[in-house]
């Protein structure tokens, strides 16, 4: 293992396996090392067995839950909205060949303990229980200056300039009160906290611009979700970056992060092996010594013969419950999923919760959610630290990737994908469509 490499990558989430893709397409010499013998790394999906084992050091599961190898339980369960930047990653770099989506049913927002869906659309806001007779109005006012805004037509900006009025100027524009605010701000724009709204309002505007065009395209919810489970989506870079020349190794040690005596990075030992390269990315996993930790995330994986009470019998759905709701600093998120999504056996259902952490006491923080789905079979609860770079990478020539939050949703990861991306090249992510498998074929032939 003398070959020396363009870049190391380290770890198999997400983050690192879309990196591996986009630069093995761009011609770098990849090679891609994970210490598990399973793709996916913090967001891997999980047989049961092995989620026994991990969580209760047991091989033994009930019978009355059907096979184990019919589960595949993601240990961060994530969504994507149908028009979000990552999900043109896929279609533009062709991953879409080795994967299929199945539309998540229903996005709704808990209040009073009381969920209700999301409305995204005139009609909706017209008829939604979040709303109050004059508030309807209102907030049809909003969502139609919002679908009818183009950045170059000032008689559609209603007087308002997103990058010099906050969100809060915004909303008292339209006279929107604390539950539209509530809904749009954190159901529909999918911030973390309240500080949004003292900053500029193009990113929010922008955000329900997304979830907006995004419910549009396939009807009743603005979120797909990978058949098979997240591990699919790792799996998919990896095929692509396969294609292009990068080589992967799984179930091989990382012992040590070499650098030289200016804490540049030279390479990896893996045993008496040292491979080298240019630069090296990877999970905080990898790197003990050059992040720090950022607070934790409690999540709770909860088995279900049921779907989410009130959820119209949904087979898979997002539950976001607004932190003045869970009175709280912080929203608490709900992502259940079921067989249709091929991840459990038929008539059940995958319901996992998640929060940051705000006191000493985790799972009685997301209580308040678990309380939503009913009886539970079995659940899984975990405290996991996130972590996050100490500097940016460029002089040390290491870029690491931040812990997955606790969001169910991909809008933090793919910033965190165009960040790295930017410190590497010093150029922004601007995705190129690769050919598909039949240009491939057309380019190859008229080669011959």
């Amino acid at each position: 293992m003398d070959e020396e490499y363009d870049i190391i990558v380290l770890g198999t989430g997400l983050t690192e396996c879309v990196l591996s893709g986009v630069f093995s397409v761009e011609g770098k010499k990849v090679l891609h090392v994970d210490r598990n013998d399973y793709y996916g790394g913090d967001c891997a999906s999980l047989n049961l067995n092995q989620i026994f084992k991990k969580f209760r050091d047991s091989d033994n599961t009930p019978e009355a839950l059907g096979k184990p190898r019919d589960y595949n339980v993601d240990l961060i369960p994530k969504f994507m909205m149908a028009n979000e930047e990552l999900v043109k990653v896929l279609i533009y770099t062709d991953v879409t060949r080795y994967l299929e989506f199945k539309l998540i049913s229903g996005s709704m927002v808990c209040r009073n303990d009381v969920i209700s869906k999301v409305p995204a659309t005139v009609s909706e806001a017209l008829t939604s229980p979040l709303l109050g007779f004059f508030e309807k109005r209102r907030c049809k006012k909003f969502l139609e200056f919002v679908s009818n805004w183009k950045e170059d037509d000032p008689s559609t900006h209603q007087g308002l300039d997103l990058d010099k009025n906050t969100m809060t100027e915004v909303y008292a524009h339209f006279g929107l009160d604390t539950n539209s605010q509530e809904f749009i701000g954190h159901a529909m724009a999918l911030h973390l906290n309240e500080n949004y709204k003292e900053l500029p309002a193009r990113e929010t505007i922008e955000r329900v611009m997304l979830y907006c065009t995004s419910v549009a395209r396939f009807g009743s919810s603005p979120y797909i979700y990978p058949m098979y489970g997240l591990s699919e989506m790792p799996q998919g870079f990896a095929r692509l970056s396969a294609i292009y020349g990068g080589t992967y190794m799984l179930n091989t040690p990382i012992d040590e992060i070499v650098c030289d005596d200016s804490g540049k990075f030279v390479g990896v030992r893996s045993g008496e092996n040292l491979v080298r390269a240019k630069l090296v990315i990877g999970d905080p996993s990898y790197f003990p010594g050059h992040v720090k930790a950022n607070g934790k995330v409690v999540r709770s994986i909860c088995l279900l013969d049921h779907p989410i009470p009130n959820s119209d019998n949904a087979d898979s759905i997002q539950i976001i419950v607004p932190q003045n709701q869970a009175k709280r600093k912080h929203d608490i998120y709900i992502a259940c999923v079921s067989s249709a999504h091929c991840v459990c056996p038929k008539g059940f259902w995958i319901a996992s919760v998640s929060t940051i952490v705000e006191t000493d006491n985790p799972t009685e923080e997301i209580s308040s959610a678990i309380n939503l789905l009913g009886p539970i079979k079995e659940r899984f609860d975990y405290v996991s630290d996130l972590y996050a770079p100490l500097d940016n990478g460029v002089d040390s020539q290491i870029f690491i990737s931040k812990s997955y939050d606790a969001t169910s949703h991909f809008v933090s990861v793919y910033e965190d994908i165009k960040d790295i991306y930017k410190r590497v090249t010093g150029t922004e992510l601007v995705i190129k469509k690769r050919l598909t498998v039949e240009e491939e074929q057309a380019a190859f032939e008229s080669m011959q």
